[in-house]
């Protein structure tokens, strides 16, 4: 599969895979109409030929340990060259028998992403080996994961070269240092590590450069303007390295390294500025003038669809980013008739209640404080989430220099075998204060945090970290970022459900235009006509700033939206289905019982589980 999709994007994402034979790991749910008995059942699979041509069955018993072999082969192939995804996602890998490899970026070229594309297929062609019938009810559930994951990767074969991996706010350019500032220092190793994979950035930014030459070659330039927001992401790291926020972060760091002498920890900081001065800023600003020199080569302002194979890649992502079984139009469609739903539901309040039209935008969440809000958070989902124990947390601010090009706020995931508190930031400057109740709720408790803890309580297949869906995390989050209005916030009801209400159909609005701009073809002008029409929306600056955060990344908004609203659909027919003998706290056990999971995955367990309620 293609390392760049599992790559850990953790700034505005959420989760992106013992290892040892026989680890323990719990049953899946069962899917309708396959056995969850399979350790049984008798030999059905064909095996390894005879002398004589045949082939000798295999036992279930000899399918699932093959089976074990083959995901813990996938998972630690997809991490050994890899050393950054490696050490985000486990502390330890060599509990995991994964050996440290060279430290290096992993290749990045149209070329090798072909050849991923192959593998894939190699992949797909083992995959087909495993008779799902003998497989435990766990190792369906991985198998289901992986199947559908080559599946869809399968719908870009022959797009590669779509691939976009700069953009202003979650490009490589953008998250990569912030990574590297978070690269934690659990002994001198890492610290060498960290180092080592420094020194590497400025080849490997020339290899994101050469990329963009091939993707211009083919007729995939980025318009100037994204060109523009991308150098201005790059001129936030060109400044004197004494002064980088890198420098102070890797001072910190050092202090957690037991042993270091004063003297040790004097030669790690002049190594590291060094570094600095030789290899990160020329790696910015190599970027910056390849970058340059593409400009005026790309096409105008315009969605993905505007290039020749960019609607079918548009649906590509779409399916990938966000999991859902809905094509583009029926996905329209849905989304718009939830938005039509809110704002009907808003029309109601206001009509039952004017005073709250006048009061909305006065109103707001009395606890500002993070660490209030999160404990506060904490308290609250008890009666709704299934209860964990440990679920510390860590608040840290956005440095300074990077306020303009990161997200309000986001969540570090931590590796798979971390004990330790999740780390929440805070970006200080993106003028969200008045959300930063719903904001941490959706990156805390009960989203993102609380979902990483849960996930890596359930001791399950590691694979299914590296198969995890961003519909489903950032649908997560923003249903829990949604569901905070209901909690004891000191809102009154009606406020509560006005400002859910609200928040909902905004978030479904970037949705629509997401689709409108990148699939349907429509041009700033007719983006302004509609945001005039239907939402007062006249300023042409702001119309533009919405229309290139469209362009700049396709789908982004849509994983979002359409996550939650897969989840609210799911809610409402179990809701529906069950009436009064429906247990909100046991619905969202059965969803992050998921892991993850697309939701084309999800369904046929949703039914199942509501038949077995």
């Amino acid at each position: 599969m293609k390392i760049h999709r599992f790559r850990p994007f953790l700034l505005a994402l959420f989760l992106i895979l013992s290892l040892a034979a026989g680890c323990t790991r719990p049953a899946a749910p069962q899917a309708p109409g396959l056995s969850s008995e399979a350790e049984s059942a008798p030999d059905l699979l064909s095996g390894s030929p005879d002398e004589d041509g045949s082939k000798t069955p295999e036992t279930a018993k000899a399918v699932q340990a093959r089976f074990d072999e083959f995901t813990d082969r996938i998972f630690c192939d997809l991490l050994k060259d890899d050393p950054l995804s490696l050490h985000f996602i486990l502390q330890n890998p060599e509990a995991f028998g994964i050996e440290t490899q060279a430290i290096a970026f992993p290749e990045i070229s149209g070329k090798a992403l072909e050849e991923n594309a192959r593998e894939d297929e190699a992949l797909q062609a083992e995959l087909d080996t495993f008779d799902p019938a003998l497989l435990t009810s766990d190792q369906l559930f991985t198998w289901k994961l992986l199947q559908d994951a080559l599946e869809t990767e399968a719908l870009a074969r022959g797009m590669e070269l779509y691939y976009q991996p700069l953009s202003p706010l979650i490009g490589e350019q953008a998250q990569l240092p912030t990574l590297l500032a978070e690269y934690a220092f659990y002994g001198r190793d890492d610290i060498e590590d960290y180092l080592t994979l420094l020194s590497c950035i400025d080849g490997y930014y020339e290899q994101l450069a050469e990329y963009e030459r091939e993707r211009a070659a083919a007729g995939l330039t980025l318009s100037d303007a994204a060109i523009d927001r991308i150098l201005q992401s790059c001129r936030d790291y060109l400044i004197r390295p004494e002064n980088s926020f890198l420098v102070e972060t890797f001072a910190e760091r050092l202090e957690d390294v037991e042993g270091l002498t004063e003297e040790e920890k004097e030669d790690y900081k002049e190594r590291h500025l060094t570094i600095l001065k030789e290899h990160f800023i020329p790696a910015y600003t190599n970027l910056s003038a390849a970058l340059e020199e593409l400009k005026g080569s790309g096409q105008t302002d315009s969605g993905l669809c505007t290039y020749e194979r960019g609607k079918e890649y548009y649906a590509y992502l779409v399916a990938s980013l966000t999991g859902t079984d809905s094509s583009v139009p029926q996905l329209r469609q849905r989304i718009e008739k939830q938005i039509g739903a809110d704002m009907g539901q808003i029309g109601l309040l206001l009509q039952e209640n004017p005073r709250l039209s006048l009061s909305m935008s006065a109103s707001s969440i009395e606890l500002t404080d993070p660490e209030e809000i999160l404990l506060h958070l904490q308290k609250e989902i008890e009666n709704d989430f299934p209860p964990l124990s440990d679920t510390s947390f860590e608040i840290k601010y956005v440095p300074k220099a990077l306020e303009s090009s990161l997200s309000p706020a986001f969540f570090l995931v931590p590796p798979l075998d971390y004990e330790g508190p999740g780390v929440i930031y805070i970006n200080g400057d993106s003028g969200q204060e008045a959300n930063l109740y719903t904001m941490l709720a959706h990156e805390g408790y009960p989203g993102h945090l609380y979902q990483s803890v849960y996930f890596n309580r359930k001791n399950s297949c590691p694979l299914h970290r590296l198969l995890t869906c961003g519909g489903y995390n950032e649908g997560w989050g923003l249903y829990c970022e949604l569901y905070s209005y209901s909690f004891d916030n000191g809102l009154e009801d009606d406020m509560k459900r006005l400002m859910a209400c609200s928040e909902s159909s905004t978030y479904g609005l970037y949705a629509l235009m997401d689709i409108r701009v990148n699939y349907d073809g429509w041009d700033e002008a007719k983006l302004s006509g509609f945001l005039d029409t239907f939402y007062g929306i006249t300023d042409p600056e702001v119309v533009r700033e919405i229309f290139l955060s469209l362009t700049d990344n396709p789908g982004n908004y849509l994983k979002y939206y359409t996550g939650y609203l897969e989840i609210l659909t799911m809610r409402t027919a179990a809701e529906e289905a069950l009436g009064e003998r429906f247990d909100i706290k046991r619905f969202h056990q059965f969803i992050l019982d998921m892991e993850g999971a697309p939701f084309r995955v999800i369904k046929p367990y949703f039914q199942t589980w509501l038949l077995t309620y």
